[in-house]
Parts: C-alpha cells; sequence; structure tokens
C-alpha cells in the first residue's frame, strides 16, 4: 500500500467522527436558540384551533391556513397543545429533533456522493450553520413546514441514488414514504422528487455516465411512478381543501423582492451573515447586512462561480439548478405573499428560501464530486481558514438574531393570562381582540382572546354576554372594565319600573348607531330567573340569562340602529330596565 493511499484511509478515518461532532456543536447551538423562543404570530393560531377543534376533525386537519395545506403540522400542534398548552419545552425539543433528523439525512447523503472524504465536511458545515435556516427554525409553525421539507430534500435524493446504484425496492418505499410525509407537512414539498430527478441526473454525470437522464429516469422509475401517483391524488386535494393562494399583486413588485432576496437575504448568509437584524414588533425579524458585507458577497460568490465552472467540467449545470430552485422560491414567494401594503423586507426574513440551504448543500457535494487531482496543502489550509470564518461570522449572526428575537411580549402576555384567567372564574369574559402586540386584526377571528386562549385549561367560559364586565389588557391580566356612553338608554317613563317589558319591546337611543360590534349594559329588575334576545334595531339576536332581582347584564350585539330590542323567552318573566348605555368596552381609569 501507498504512503499517500495509507494517509487517505487514516484521514477518512477521522471524517465521520469529525462530521458528527460539527452535527452535535450546531445542535447545541440550535438549542440555545430555541431555549430563548417562545410562540410567535402563526404559533398561536395554530394552537388556538388545536385545542378547539377534534384532532382528527376536518376543521383541523383541512384548514386553509394563509394558502397552507398542512394537515400533518396541525396535527402535531394540536397534539403538543393537549400534552402541554402553551408550555415552550415540548416544542423546542421536537425543533431539536427535527433538526437532528435533517442533518443526519444530509449526512447520509453527503456519504453516498463523496464517501468519508474530508471534502464531505465542506456542504455539512455550510447547512449546519448558515443563518439561512435560523429564522424558520426559530419560529414554531414555520419549522413545521422548513424543517420536514429539509429533511425529505436530503433524504429522497440519497434514496433515488441508492435505487439507481442496486436496484433495491426498499429505497423506492422509503423515498416515496418520506415524500408522502413531507406533504402532509408543507405543499412546497411536491419539488422533493424533481429535485431527486436532478440531483441524480447530476450525480451520474460527475460519474461520467453516457445518458445520465436516460439511466435516473430508468434506473429509479420505482421511485418516480409512486410520487406521480401521489402528486396525482394530493393536487386535487390540494386544490379543494385550499383558495387559490396566488394574490396576483407580486407583479411590480418581483425585481424589488428578488433583490431584497438575494442581495440583503440569501446571499450575505452564504459568508456567514447578515450579523445585523431588525424588527418592527410584532412583526418578523429580517436580514439587516451592512452594505460592505453585500458587496462581498457577490464578488465571493461571482469569484467562486467562475473559479469552479473553469476547474471542473459540469459545474456550471451544478450551480444553475442550484439557482433555478432558489429563484423557484422567490417566485412562489412573489406570487402568493404580496398584497396591498407589503413590504420588501418580506424578502429578507428568509424563511421562504430556507431550504434553499438543503440544495446548496447538495449541489456543493455534486460539485466536489467531480474527478480532478488531489487538492493542494494550501488549498485545504484556504478551505479550512474559510470554514472557520465561516462557523464564527454565522455564530455572530445567530447572536444578534437571538437577541433581537427574544424581544416578543407573547410570553409575558400569555403568563399573566394564565394566572389571572384562573383567579377570575366566577363570570364569563366578553370575547374580545388580544393584544395588538401579540396578534394584530388582520389576523381575525384568530386573534379574539376565545381562540388564543381556548387551550388554557383554568379559565373562565368566553360569552356574548356577563352579569360582570372585564377585558384582558395589552398585558395578560384581567381588569375590571366599563362601556362608553357612545348613545344611552333613557330613563323609562314608568317611575316604579322605569320601562316595564313583558314582550317583545324596543328600548329607544339618544341617537343612531352605525354597524359596528357594540356592547350594551342593561340594568334590570327581573321577576324571575329566564332568558331574554337583546338586539339592535338591524343585527343578529343574542339569548341572554337574566336573575330574578336587581342586576346588570353586558351585552355584545352586532348591528345598527336607534333602538335595543328585548324580547322575553321564558314565559311569565316581567322585567324592568333602567337607563342604560351602548357603547365600546374600555378598562376603568383608577
Amino acid at each position: 500500500m501507498r504512503p499517500a493511499q495509507i494517509t487517505s484511509e487514516a484521514t477518512s478515518r477521522f471524517v465521520l467522527p469529525s462530521a458528527l461532532t460539527l452535527i452535535v456543536v450546531a445542535l447545541g447551538v440550535r438549542a440555545w436558540v430555541a431555549s430563548q423562543n417562545y410562540f410567535y404570530w402563526d404559533d398561536l393560531i395554530l394552537i388556538g384551533r388545536g385545542a378547539r377543534f377534534p384532532l382528527f376533525s376536518s376543521e383541523l386537519l383541512l384548514y386553509d391556513h394563509d394558502g397552507h395545506f398542512m394537515p400533518a403540522a396541525f396535527f402535531v400542534t394540536g397534539l403538543v397543545t393537549r400534552i402541554a398548552p402553551y408550555h415552550w419545552a415540548l416544542p423546542a425539543a421536537l425543533l431539536i429533533l427535527g433538526q437532528a433528523l435533517a442533518s443526519l439525512a444530509l449526512l447520509r447523503t453527503l456519504r453516498l456522493v463523496l464517501g468519508w472524504r474530508p471534502a464531505l465536511l465542506i456542504p455539512l458545515v455550510l447547512y449546519l450553520f448558515i443563518p439561512l435556516t435560523l429564522p424558520a427554525f426559530a419560529w414554531w409553525s414555520a419549522a413545521l413546514n422548513a424543517i420536514p421539507l429539509q429533511i425529505a430534500l436530503a433524504w429522497v435524493c440519497g434514496d433515488a441514488i441508492q435505487l439507481v446504484r442496486t436496484g433495491r425496492r426498499r429505497y423506492a418505499v422509503s423515498g416515496t414514504a418520506v415524500f408522502v410525509v413531507s406533504l402532509l407537512f408543507f405543499e412546497k414539498s411536491v419539488l422533493v422528487p424533481f429535485v431527486a430527478l436532478a440531483f441524480v441526473i447530476l450525480y451520474l454525470r460527475t460519474q461520467s455516465e453516457e445518458s445520465p437522464i436516460r439511466s435516473a429516469l430508468n434506473k429509479a422509475k420505482a421511485l418516480w411512478i409512486p410520487s406521480a401517483v401521489v402528486l396525482a391524488v394530493w393536487i386535487p386535494v390540494y386544490l379543494i381543501a385550499v383558495e387559490s393562494p396566488v394574490t396576483g399583486n407580486g407583479r411590480s413588485m418581483s425585481a424589488a423582492l428578488l433583490h431584497h432576496g438575494t442581495s440583503l437575504g440569501t446571499l450575505p448568509t452564504l459568508l456567514g451573515g447578515p450579523w445585523q437584524w431588525e424588527r418592527w414588533i410584532p412583526g418578523p425579524a429580517w436580514a439587516d447586512p451592512p452594505t460592505f458585507l453585500v458587496i462581498l458577497a457577490w464578488v465571493a460568490v461571482a469569484a467562486v462561480f467562475v473559479w469552479t465552472v473553469r476547474s471542473r467540467r459540469g459545474a456550471a449545470w451544478i450551480w444553475t439548478c442550484a439557482t433555478a430552485y432558489f429563484l423557484a422560491s422567490v417566485v412562489a414567494m412573489t406570487a402568493t405573499r404580496t398584497a396591498e401594503g407589503t413590504t420588501y423586507e418580506l424578502a429578507q426574513t428568509l424563511r421562504y428560501f430556507t431550504d434553499s440551504a438543503t440544495v446548496f448543500a447538495l449541489a456543493i457535494a455534486l460539485y466536489l464530486a467531480i474527478p480532478q487531482r488531489p487538492m493542494r496543502v494550501t488549498a485545504r489550509a484556504a478551505t479550512i481558514a474559510f470554514s472557520v470564518l465561516f462557523i464564527a461570522s454565522s455564530l455572530f449572526s445567530t447572536a444578534t438574531f437571538v437577541n433581537i428575537w427574544r424581544e416578543s411580549p407573547t410570553r409575558v402576555y400569555i403568563d399573566n393570562a394564565r394566572v389571572s384567567l384562573a383567579d377570575n372564574t366566577d363570570a364569563p369574559l366578553l370575547d374580545q381582540p388580544v393584544s395588538i402586540w401579540v396578534l394584530l386584526p388582520i389576523a381575525y377571528p384568530n386573534n379574539m382572546a376565545s381562540n388564543l386562549l381556548a387551550p388554557l385549561p383554568d379559565r373562565p367560559e368566553f360569552s356574548s354576554s356577563t352579569p360582570i364586565l372585564r377585558v384582558i389588557d395589552d398585558s395578560g391580566r384581567v381588569v375590571d372594565a366599563e362601556v362608553t356612553f357612545t348613545r344611552r338608554i333613557p330613563e323609562g317613563t314608568d317611575p316604579q319600573c322605569g320601562t316595564r317589558v313583558e314582550q317583545p319591546t324596543e328600548l329607544p337611543l339618544d341617537g343612531p348607531l352605525t354597524g359596528w360590534g357594540w356592547t350594551v349594559r342593561l340594568n334590570y329588575l327581573a321577576s324571575a330567573d329566564g332568558t331574554i334576545d337583546v338586539s339592535l334595531t338591524t343585527g343578529d339576536a343574542v339569548s341572554v340569562p337574566v336573575k330574578q332581582g336587581l342586576h346588570s347584564t353586558f351585552v355584545q350585539v352586532v348591528g345598527n340602529g336607534t333602538t335595543v330590542k328585548v324580547v322575553p323567552r321564558t314565559p311569565g318573566l316581567s322585567l324592568c330596565f333602567a337607563a342604560g348605555q351602548v357603547g365600546v368596552v374600555v378598562p376603568v381609569t383608577k
């Protein structure tokens, strides 16, 4: 055995331990990131629905969530909510587990392409530490989409290679199963078999296969055919379950979004950027790289492209395919996530391109698989130095991201609500939007307290009427409230009773109300326990329980007009109404 071979084998024996060490270190970093997180925006919507609907119901699993079709994500969230409602530890553990599976799936495919060569560590380092995957990992609902897709991209590409090499059907079964699971988490997984096909074709080209396209199609048809069947079944289901997510508003914004997603978003992450992040609470964080880093990223990418294309035959095809995947993500974002008022920073949130990290890593592996002369010592040293700098740069970007991402009022709001709701279970709460710092009104009706706080086990019921008026303030605490005097219900003419009601009666207001959601304060004396219907001149009636004696009740109604209609529903019920008011609910000022 030659000395060079002995050295090569000795070096290879260190690749697996080195790769596993890198994965452990990266998972440790992500564990720290997860520990600083909490639920955010869409997470609250998924959790609220997971608590309100049965786990296997169509209302939960087939819900059209802003154009997403993701029954598996709703199922997992519903299960987690039942086990530990609004406790972050379990989702954080699942995030780390998912990231571990994605990393190991990629390592498997890298090994299939490169063997246990030291070059394997280059694409692995890129994937493990690149900040491109960070925003989607840190956001629970985004991770439920992104991580299964990353797993599927790596795993199915590996199964496709194994199927081509061995012809064993188990790789077709495994690849199809992983594809189906990822598709149930995220509709973008429709791209997985196409990526796998392109990957196998490019891999066969690196192995000097005479007819790579024909070989890839024929030798792995046991994977392509069931994948096509899955898509033939899934696509109609998707089109039925989901309203078209295409907005048609992105055409005029496409060039600007491409610039923001590329120059200010993805490219700086290839150098470990963006180093800086910005955020407008309650919006997500977005990359805000310095101009110097943007220029450096473009120069570095251009230089690497020219050098690699000149140094290895077929490199241009590899980079073209990887770029096409990234551009497809930009097009999908532009077509489905742009509307009037959309800001260009949307593309800098990076979560729409996070799966490109897996594709980039696979592309680098394909490039390194192209035969060439052994790497010189100086080139190895430069690669190691760049890798160290990339990891350091990425860790800095990770730290700055965590510092800005942890600035969220949601954890305090939920913690306060958990305690305060448990202390105020003696009367129902009128429904209300949660704090705008937690969820904006555009999320209606998912921003209503009855939806968002449904997972909390020890709380009062939410109702359209209550004898004690309270609201949840912006900090999540339940506080006393009152109804503003937008319109008054005048005192009745009966000196002993005010306005007597024994049959359908209209209580006049001192002025008209426009169509809106209003709260009516009724001060009454009832002859017995019973039920009345309350509405405005126009609008649906609300059934309200009343108690014998002198009491007040507060009723939420939607409508308009100049009167409040009261209809007794209990036979023999007689009521006397004093002056009251109609308005909006505000906390009592002290």
